[in-house]
């Protein structure tokens, strides 16, 4: 069950076959409806363009919240027109999608595994459909129960925190960058004021690109921290900033210039978001949970969930139906589970999936040291745990966790030479 809401599924099936996931048994993908390849296909080139020339606008100024929310309008009015209804593209109807497939095809019982926004979905399909159902393993876990904007300020705050405490338990990283924490802090505070613009061409390459980093963008950027800026370069971006230098965000930022071969279904992201993450939380929730996360930084980067700016504004125009007194629910069950998370996962913070076991009696939590979102792919050790599981659901083998710790940052010459 793919991640998102909106993502790819099929994009994924590289990485799950080179985790082997499918080495003792089939594996099965579908796309979940509204998601790329489904019909309808519920993507937005209206947002997409919008966010190719986001990276050139600051992060969290009002005028680029406008921009966002037209863009999603004109998507909105566009699905509309066509006759679809985006009331039908919720986790419900996606869980209820997943059983019918199950009993389609014959199969007796399966095996679930979700990451990211698919471990909302597995948990929601384990909830209102648990016959059928042999284990389930959630990656990266996002509880339905608690799932909302302000939720969002706890994961990045765990995960960032993460990596600073796993680079002060590195002597070598600690001795070059030390007091990461305040660094940041400073760099939030002198972007948000005085943003930067640079021109850099984009990590894949390709035409160079302006874009601008001010103290929301630099915040996103770890929060999403992956292949555009793994979490080994933080310390080394952070000091070279501070310095600056601020070639690696940049390179990162303008990563997201670049047009996806397959578009997130940003119909599907928002139909979820909004029925089902945003209503019940104001915009001041979200602004009072960051500054708990983070006390000090600037109000105006404190005032966005990370990866969902705007969001309050575009859920008006988008209109629908709040749909949390039947989502927001904990899944209560019997049924085996893997819980596996990063502890470099600012996304979806590495404790929540303990807390979501807190209802499955029957599960089994591993965090992943070092690691950030989707961590099967990334850890051949939760590989190795995910196959003992679906082999043995009540008695997974964990032991080649306790042996694990984060793998070396980046350490680049003192250009001042201390």
């Amino acid at each position: 069950m793919e991640g998102g809401p909106g993502g790819d599924a099929i994009g994924a099936i590289p990485f799950l076959i080179a985790s082997r996931v499918n080495q003792e048994r089939d594996l099965i993908v579908m796309t979940q409806r509204g998601g790329p390849y489904s019909q309808p296909y519920l993507a937005c080139p209206e947002i997409d363009r919008f966010n190719a020339k986001a990276v050139g606008l600051r992060y969290d100024a009002p005028s680029t919240g406008r921009l966002l929310v037209r863009a999603a309008k004109e998507c909105r009015d566009r699905l509309t027109a066509e006759g679809i209804d985006l009331r039908a593209y919720n986790t419900t109807e996606n869980a209820a999608d997943f059983a019918a497939l199950r009993k389609a095809l014959g199969i007796r019982k399966w095996n679930v595994y979700g990451y990211s926004y698919g471990t909302d979905l597995a948990l929601t399909h384990l909830r209102r459909h648990p016959h059928g159902i042999r284990s389930v393993t959630i990656d990266s876990v996002v509880p339905p129960q608690t799932v909302s904007l302000p939720w969002a300020w706890d994961s990045a705050q765990e995960g960032i925190n993460t990596i600073f405490a796993a680079c002060e338990a590195q002597p070598a990283c600690e001795n070059r960058y030390p007091d990461l924490s305040r660094k940041l802090s400073e760099q939030v505070h002198r972007l948000e004021a005085n943003p930067l613009t640079v021109t850099v061409r984009p990590p894949g390459g390709g035409n160079a690109v302006k874009v601008v980093l001010d103290g929301g963008a630099l915040v996103n950027l770890l929060v999403t921290n992956g292949g555009a800026l793994p979490a080994v370069e933080v310390p080394a971006a952070i000091d070279e900033l501070a310095r600056g230098n601020p070639e690696r965000f940049a390179r990162a930022q303008a990563a997201g210039a670049a047009t996806p071969v397959v578009a997130q279904a940003y119909g599907l992201t928002h139909s979820v978001v909004c029925s089902e993450w945003t209503p019940g939380f104001s915009k001041s929730d979200v602004l009072e949970a960051g500054r708990r996360a983070f006390p000090g930084w600037p109000d105006t980067v404190l005032a966005h969930a990370p990866q969902l700016p705007f969001e309050h504004d575009l859920c008006r125009v988008w209109n629908v139906p709040d749909r949390t007194p039947v989502q927001r629910v904990a899944t209560h069950s019997e049924v085996p589970t893997l819980i596996i998370t990063g502890t470099f996962d600012a996304k979806t913070g590495a404790s929540w999936g303990p807390y979501a076991g807190r209802t499955l009696p029957r599960s089994t939590a591993v965090q992943i040291p070092g690691i950030g979102h989707f961590v099967v792919p990334q850890s051949a050790c939760a590989q190795s745990v995910l196959g003992s599981f679906l082999a043995r659901p009540t008695a997974p083998d964990t032991g080649c966790v306790a042996g694990l710790a984060p793998a070396p940052f980046t350490i680049t010459p003192d250009p001042e030479g201390t």
